[in-house]
C-alpha cells in the first residue's frame, strides 16, 4: 500500500483538486491507496479567525462562515455533476449548520476554549474531505471515505493531541484488514481523544495524519504532494537560486524541517523512522519531477551541507551572572519555568564557565518568559546574584544542515566567515555534538543576506553575486555598462563572478531593480525611473541590504564624494574614479580608510591615478611589502599630456583644449585639469597612500594659465579667456622649441615635499617621448634607488577608466 498527502495548495479549488483525483487515479490501477487531504487553501485560517471574531462578540463570523460554505459549494458545482450532488451538498449544510451552532454559542458565551477552537479548527478537513471522496469515487468507483477521527486517538491536550499509538495502529490496521477498498479518503489533521472529543494535530498535522497510516500499516512508501518540487537547499522565495535536493536522510529532514522548511511538517517523520518508510515530497503540479525521497540511505554527494534554513521571529534570552556558576540546578530551574508557561525552546546555547544561558523562543512569548523568568529568580537578582533576564527580538535563526558535516573541518569556520564578510553579525552560536547542525542567531533585517550569502557560498559552485549600485552614466558611465554586458557571460564561467546593476542614476533619473536591471536597453530604463534623489538613493541601498554591494561613483562631484561613509557603514563596498574624496581632509580620507576595515568594505579608487592604470595597487603592494617610497617623479595628467603633445603652430591652444574635452580627456570643467587642481589631487593621493600626511594646500602649483582665465566662472568665458590670451600659450610652446624641449605637466614628490606646475622637458628625460594622453608615474623606493619602478600608459579617456573601475569591481569579486 502507499500513502499519498496532499496539501491545501494541491486542493485549493476545482481546478487543482481534479490534478490531485488525477494522480490518485493513476497510482490507483497499480497500488492500494490511503489519501490524506488537507482543508481548501485558507480555510483553516478563516475558521481560526471565525472563532477568534465570535468570541469578542464580533457578529462579522457569520460572513466568515457565509465565504467558507460559498467556497465549498462552488467547489461541488465544478466538481461533482448536478445528479450526484444532492448527498453531499446534505452534508456540507449539516457540517455547516454544526459549525454556526458552536460559534453561536462561542458568540452568546464570549469565549473559546481549546476544545471548541479544535472542533471549529477541524471542519476545513471534514468538509474537503468529503466532498473530494465523492468527486473521487467518479474516477475510481471502488473508492470510499474514513473519518480520521474514528482511527486515531489521542489524548485531551487540544490544540496539539499526543497520539495514542497502541490503540491508533490496532483501529488502523483492522480497519484496513475488513475492507477491500482501492482507495480510501481521510481528512488530515483531525483526530478524537479516547472520550470522543475532536482534537488536532497542530498545524500542519495532515502531514502527521499520512504518516501515522502510513506506520500503522507499514505501506511501502508515504508521498507527500505540494506545490514545490522537494525540499530545497533553501527557500526558494528568498534564495532565487536554490536547487531542489534528491536525496536527504531522515535526521536531516527533521533538522531542516525543524528549522522553517515549511513542506514538511516537524512531527512526520517520526512515525515512519521506526520501520524505514521512505517519504517522497512531490509537486502536484509537476508530477512527473522527481521530487525529494527522504530515507536512510540518501545518495553520497560531495557537499557536506543539504540545506540551509531559518525561523523567522525570534527573540533572545539570556540570563547571566556570577550566582550560576558553580550552582547546580540553574539550568533545570530555567527551562522547568518556561515548561510551566508552554514556551517551547527552539536555541539553547550555554558559557562554558556556566556564567550564562541563552535561549532563542518565539517573539509572540518573550514578555510572558521574562516576567516567569525574573519572578523565578527573583531572589537571586535581588542579592545581585543574577541579573534580570535579558531580551532581544526582531532575530532570526538560521541553520546549515548537513548529516557528513561532521567528516568535513572548516564548515562553522566558512559560515562565520561568510557572514562575516557581509557584516551579518552573530548574536548566538549553537552547533550540536552531532554536527548536524549549526544554527546561528542574526537581526531578521540580515536573514535574506544571510541565506543567500551561505547559499551562494556552499552550493553556487563558489560563484560570487555582486551587486552594483551605480552613479554616474555619463561617458564613462556608459563605458562601464558597456563593459559590463559584454563581460558578464565571460566573468560566470571563468571567474565564478556574478555581476547585477542593481541601481543606475544620473542628476535627474534613477531606477532600482532588486533581480538585476536590464541592460540591453538600460537608457530608456533610467529615462523612465523616478526622480534622482542622494538620499533615497543611500535608503534604498540600505534597506534592500543585498550581499556583496558595491557602490560606485562615476561622477566628479563633491556632493556624491562625501556620502561614502554612509555606505561604508552598511558595509557597501565603494569604487570610486571621483578624486574628491580621497583628496580632502587627511582625516576624512583616513576616516573612509578606516570605516572600510572596520566594516570589511573594499573602499578602491584606483582610476584616482592613471585612469586604468594599475598605479596605486602597485604602489599598495610595495608598501605592503615593507618597502618605503622616498621620491615620485610623474606625469598624471592624461589630458594635460594630450593637450601639449597636440599644441602646435597650426593647432592653437583653445581648438586642441576643445577636442580634449570632445574626446572624453578632461573633467566636465576643463579648468581643473588646466589649474593644476587635477594633478595636485593625484599626487596627493599617491603622497598618502605612500603612507604620508598631507594636504592639499601643502603642494606647490605653480600654475600656467594667466590669471583672468583662472578667475572665470563657466566654461564659454573660459574658452574665450583662452583665445583672448593666445599669445601666451603661443610663447610657452616658442620657448620649449628654443630650449629643445616638450612641454610637460609634471608632479613632483621629494622631502616631505610636494609640487606640481607645467616644466620644460629635455630630450634625454624619459618624460620627453611621453605621447598621446599617456601617464607615466617613476617611484624611487628603498628598494628601487639608482632605477626607479616606472608605470607607464595610457591615463586618460572614457574607455579606459571604465575599464580600471571595472578592474576594481572585479578585485572585489576576488577577495
Amino acid at each position: 500500500m502507499i500513502v499519498l498527502k496532499f496539501g491545501g495548495t494541491s486542493v485549493a479549488n476545482a481546478q487543482n483538486i481534479s490534478k490531485t483525483i488525477d494522480i490518485v487515479y493513476n497510482k490507483s490501477k497499480e497500488k492500494k491507496l490511503a489519501v490524506v487531504v488537507s482543508a481548501f487553501s485558507g480555510v483553516t485560517d478563516l475558521l481560526i479567525l471565525a472563532g477568534k471574531t465570535a468570541s469578542v462578540k464580533d457578529k462579522s463570523y457569520k460572513d466568515i462562515v457565509s465565504q467558507i460554505e460559498k467556497k465549498h459549494k462552488d467547489a461541488i458545482d465544478e466538481l461533482i455533476p448536478l445528479s450526484e450532488q444532492s448527498d453531499i451538498i446534505n452534508t456540507i449544510n449539516h457540517e455547516i449548520n454544526l459549525l454556526k451552532t458552536l460559534l453561536d454559542g462561542c458568540y452568546l458565551l464570549g469565549e473559546l476554549s481549546n476544545r471548541t477552537a479544535d472542533i471549529v479548527a477541524g471542519f476545513g478537513e471534514l468538509l474537503s474531505s468529503q466532498i473530494i471522496a465523492v468527486a473521487l469515487k467518479q474516477k475510481v468507483s471502488n473508492s470510499s471515505f474514513k473519518d480520521s477521527r474514528e482511527v486515531i486517538k489521542t489524548n485531551s491536550n487540544f490544540g496539539k493531541a499526543n497520539v495514542d499509538f497502541d490503540i491508533t495502529n490496532t483501529l488502523i490496521s483492522d480497519y484496513f484488514k475488513n475492507n477491500d477498498f482501492q482507495v480510501v479518503l481521510f481528512p488530515g489533521f483531525i483526530a478524537s481523544s479516547v472520550d470522543g472529543n475532536t482534537t488536532t494535530l497542530g498545524r500542519g498535522g495532515s502531514d502527521y495524519t499520512a504518516a501515522i497510516i502510513a506506520a500503522a500499516v507499514k505501506a511501502e512508501v508515504l508521498e507527500i504532494w505540494t506545490d514545490v518540487n522537494g525540499m530545497f537547499t533553501s527557500n526558494p522565495k528568498i534564495v532565487k537560486q536554490a536547487q531542489p535536493i534528491e536525496t536527504i536522510s531522515y535526521q536531516e529532514a527533521m533538522e531542516l524541517s525543524h528549522f522553517g522548511a515549511k513542506v514538511l511538517y516537524p512531527p512526520t517523520i517520526q512515525p515512519v523512522l521506526n520501520d524505514s518508510i521512505p517519504i517522497f515530497i512531490k509537486n502536484t503540479f509537476e508530477p512527473e519531477v522527481y521530487g525529494t525521497l527522504i530515507s536512510n540511505h540518501p545518495a553520497a554527494t560531495n557537499n557536506p551541507i543539504k540545506g540551509i534554513s531559518h525561523i523567522d521571529n525570534i527573540a533572545l534570552l539570556t540570563l547571566e551572572g556570577s550566582g550560576m556558576i558553580g550552582v547546580a540546578g540553574s539550568s533545570k530551574r530555567l527551562f522547568e519555568v518556561l515548561s510551566n508557561e508552554s514556551i517551547n525552546v527552539i536555541f539553547i546555547t550555554q558559557a562554558s564557565s556556566e556564567h550564562s544561558i541563552c535561549i532563542g523562543i518565539l517573539n509572540a512569548d518573550a514578555d510572558k518568559a521574562k516576567t516567569a523568568i525574573d519572578k523565578a529568580f527573583e531572589l537571586e537578582i535581588a542579592q545581585n546574584k543574577i541579573d534580570e533576564c535579558i531580551v532581544e527580538k526582531d532575530l532570526c535563526i538560521v541553520a546549515l544542515v548537513g548529516e557528513s558535516m561532521k567528516n568535513h573541518q572548516g564548515i562553522s569556520g566558512k559560515m562565520f566567515s561568510t557572514l562575516g564578510k557581509n557584516n551579518v553579525n552573530i548574536r548566538a552560536i549553537a552547533q550540536g555534538a552531532s554536527e548536524r547542525n549549526i544554527s546561528v542567531v542574526v537581526n531578521e533585517k540580515d536573514v535574506k543576506k544571510a541565506l543567500n550569502t551561505l547559499h551562494e557560498r556552499f552550493f553556487e559552485d563558489n560563484t560570487k553575486q555582486l551587486n552594483l549600485f551605480v552613479m554616474g552614466i555619463g561617458n564613462v558611465g556608459e563605458k562601464f555598462i558597456d563593459q559590463i554586458s559584454q563581460q558578464k557571460k565571460f566573468l560566470k564561467e571563468n571567474l565564478k563572478i556574478n555581476l547585477r546593476v542593481i541601481a543606475l542614476s544620473n542628476s535627474r533619473k534613477m531606477v532600482f531593480d532588486e533581480e538585476g536591471i536590464y541592460l540591453k536597453d538600460w537608457k530608456t530604463t533610467v529615462d523612465q525611473g523616478e526622480t534622482a534623489n542622494v538620499d533615497n538613493f543611500i535608503a534604498r541601498a540600505k534597506d534592500l541590504n543585498l550581499r556583496n554591494s558595491i557602490f560606485v561613483d562615476i561622477t566628479a562631484n563633491y556632493d556624491i564624494a562625501n556620502i561614502y561613509d554612509k555606505f561604508l557603514k552598511e558595509s557597501i563596498a565603494v569604487v570610486t574614479c571621483n578624486k574628491i574624496a580621497c583628496s580632502s581632509e587627511y582625516d576624512n580620507y583616513k576616516n573612509l580608510k578606516n570605516l572600510s576595515r572596520k566594516y570589511n568594505a573594499p573602499f578602491l579608487f584606483e582610476t584616482n591615478v592613471g585612469a586604468g592604470l594599475p598605479i596605486i595597487d602597485t604602489l599598495k603592494h610595495l608598501i605592503a611589502s615593507g618597502d618605503k617610497v622616498n621620491r615620485i617623479n610623474a606625469v598624471l595628467s592624461g589630458s594635460l599630456n594630450f593637450i601639449f603633445n597636440n599644441f602646435s603652430e597650426t593647432y592653437n591652444f583653445h581648438d586642441v583644449v576643445k577636442e580634449a574635452g570632445i574626446q572624453g580627456f578632461t573633467e566636465p570643467d576643463p579648468k581643473i585639469d588646466l589649474s593644476g587642481v587635477d594633478v595636485a589631487r593625484k599626487i596627493l593621493i599617491l603622497i598618502r597612500e605612500s603612507g604620508y600626511k598631507m594636504e592639499m594646500e601643502d603642494i606647490v602649483n605653480n600654475s600656467f594659465l594667466p590669471k583672468e582665465c583662472m578667475e572665470t566662472t563657466n566654461n564659454d568665458d573660459f574658452f574665450k579667456s583662452l583665445i583672448k590670451h593666445a599669445a601666451h600659450f603661443d610663447n610657452l610652446l616658442a620657448e620649449a622649441k628654443a630650449k629643445n624641449s616638450r612641454l610637460k605637466f609634471v608632479a613632483s614628490f621629494e622631502n616631505g615635499k610636494a609640487s606640481v606646475g607645467l616644466q620644460f622637458i629635455p630630450s634625454d628625460s624619459p618624460f620627453y617621448n611621453l605621447e598621446g594622453k599617456d601617464n607615466i608615474v617613476q617611484f624611487y623606493t628603498d628598494r628601487y634607488v639608482d632605477q626607479p619602478l616606472l608605470i607607464k600608459g595610457a591615463g586618460a579617456g572614457a574607455a579606459v577608466t571604465a575599464s580600471g573601475i571595472f578592474a576594481d569591481v572585479i578585485r572585489i569579486g576576488n577577495v
